[in-house]
């Protein structure tokens, strides 16, 4: 037995004592009224009760399962670590607890060495600073049987007699990254095992290959997928931005395919009959204004009201993880290019995004994380295809110039050539592209361009990793607006969408002053590193 525990042990660090942030919604743990017994041992370890299930505390769990399992315990409070080539050595407060407490949940980086190295993330309650995991999950995760004694009342472990199979190891290509929706069915087929189904995706939830994970699930045999939940420009990517989409059945899949952007933009309880498990899978291209992040936070509510459990399969940020730029939304500019308190560029993935979402939320969620991913990658470096995003997202490079051209909502300074291109009326191109180029922006060159009777400039990358895309789109609006005063509209009820892409009347006033750039990037700057310290609790990826 004591082999078999050492292949299974990883999975019990759902349950490390770690300190949790305390952003996310509080539950009510009560002392649990059973006590536990392994192979027909009592033990004097009790856990708590929340929600009707027994939970426990991993370093409790060790301690009482000594010589049969091995592992000790090391980490912070954003990656555990199980070391399995060593014993588990008690400490002073273990197997400690009140009768009654508040939780909260938070989800962790979970990392073994030993024989069977593994990562994964999965959510924890935390007492008292104790994290806590659910121990028929733990205990179906490991193989060893939990029942219910009732005559007893004893939570009871069985873990005698055969160890099960392990499940194959995928082979995994080399030199890319591995996504989410190519992990789900394998170390992470138990969250959608014996369930039926909602999957939130359009053209991007592709796996590496090109084969939408909708077509995956759907032949999956423990499995059933029952509905499809589009966003802004459809299922198909091919509506123009804006544009109502209706909801349709699929004839081909034989799904309905309910929309996300049309009477409502968060699936309603009706959308969500039958629905065991809500899966999300699309692209973002890390902009706050984007809105398939908008539809997955309403979905993230949507699941939370009606219970449902929810899971992102993670995806990369196309710009990396480190651009962090721009005014934070202020509160009265909330909408769906701005369903959150962040800055223009926000420099999370899907994933990070959903924990961050669920600071306020409180939904079950799990995310499906990525192999290989980290923070100074951009897309070039994952090995990964890119698939249109939207319309006038056709490639990689408008992706990465979206924030640089496309802000000047109602200001009269607009893109073109799918974001390649910014400039309007009474603007020197020569001159334009002079003072752009002369301010020397890192990854970035301007060429003049005149369109007609609109003056611009074409913008062509030459360092993807330098390249800030969202200091650029204030550089281009700021430097036409010196050359001749932009509109910045009024400030009132219902607000234009200037600020609700802007999301902060401050540039407006700097704007009318005429700022240059240099300065309205200083104002934001002090609110840009509050919100990374913010952001820190829910990064996934170092």
């Amino acid at each position: 037995m004591k082999k078999f525990f050492k292949l299974s042990v990883f999975l019990l660090i759902f349950a490390m004592l770690l300190p949790t942030a305390a952003h996310a919604q509080g539950v009510r743990a009560v002392k649990s009224p059973q006590a536990l017994r392994i192979d027909g041992e009592l033990t004097n370890l009790r856990g708590y009760n929340v929600g009707g299930y027994n939970y426990y505390r991993l370093r409790d769990l060790a301690q009482a399962l000594r010589g049969k399992v091995d592992f000790d315990l090391k980490g912070d409070n954003k990656e555990i670590v199980v070391d399995c080539t060593k014993t588990y050595t008690p400490i002073p407060g273990d197997q400690t607890g009140g009768a009654v407490e508040r939780g909260v949940s938070q989800q962790m980086r979970l990392t073994v060495i030993g024989e069977h190295p593994a990562e994964l993330v999965e959510n924890a309650f935390n007492v008292r600073g104790y994290n806590y995991f659910r121990l028929r999950s733990v205990g179906a995760i490991l193989g060893f049987d939990v029942s219910y004694d009732k005559a007893r009342n004893e939570a009871v472990i069985t873990t005698k007699g055969p160890a099960p199979a392990p499940k194959p190891t995928p082979i995994e290509p080399q030199g890319r990254v591995i996504l989410g929706n190519e992990r789900l069915f394998t170390e992470y087929n138990n969250l959608i095992d014996n369930k039926r189904v909602g999957l939130i995706t359009n053209q991007t939830g592709v796996d590496a290959n090109g084969v939408p994970v909708a077509e995956k699930i759907k032949a999956y045999p423990n499995a059933k997928l029952v509905a499809l939940y589009s966003p802004e420009h459809g299922l198909d990517g091919k509506q123009t931005a804006g544009a109502y989409v209706a909801s349709y059945f699929d004839k081909k899949m034989n799904l309905p395919v309910y929309s996300l952007y049309g009477p409502t933009r968060k699936p309603s309880r009706d959308m969500l009959k039958g629905v065991d498990v809500l899966v999300y899978d699309m692209q973002d291209i890390g902009s706050r204004t984007y809105t398939y992040i908008s539809t997955l936070q309403n979905a993230m509510v949507a699941a939370k009201e009606n219970n449902i459990p929810i899971v992102v399969l993670d995806r990369p940020n196309p710009l990396g993880g480190e651009i962090v730029e721009g005014f934070l939304r202020e509160t009265r500019f909330k909408s769906f290019v701005g369903i959150d308190k962040m800055p223009m560029a926000h420099g999370m993935t899907a994933g990070e995004l959903g924990q961050f979402f669920n600071r306020e939320i409180g939904a079950d969620l799990t995310v499906v994380p990525m192999k290989n991913w980290t923070r100074s990658m951009v897309w070039q470096d994952t090995g990964l295809p890119f698939a249109q995003t939207s319309p006038n997202i056709p490639n990689l490079e408008s992706a990465f110039l979206y924030m640089a051209t496309g802000s000047g909502e109602e200001t009269g300074i607009g893109q073109g050539e799918y974001f390649r291109w910014v400039g309007g009326r009474n603007i020197n191109s020569n001159e334009y592209a002079s003072r752009l180029n002369g301010a020397n922006l890192p990854g970035v060159t301007f060429t003049p361009a005149p369109k007609g009777k609109r003056g611009g400039v074409r913008l062509k990358v030459t360092d993807w990793h330098t390249f800030n895309p969202a200091r650029t789109g204030i550089y281009t609006l700021a430097v036409a607006n010196q050359m001749r005063p932009i509109n910045v509209p009024a400030c009132k009820k219902p607000y234009s969408m200037f600020y609700l892409v802007q999301g902060s009347e401050e540039i407006a006033r700097l704007f009318r002053a005429g700022a240059s750039p240099e300065t309205i990037v200083k104002a934001y700057e002090k609110d840009v590193n509050a919100f990374k310290a913010q952001r820190e609790p829910y990064l996934l990826y170092k």
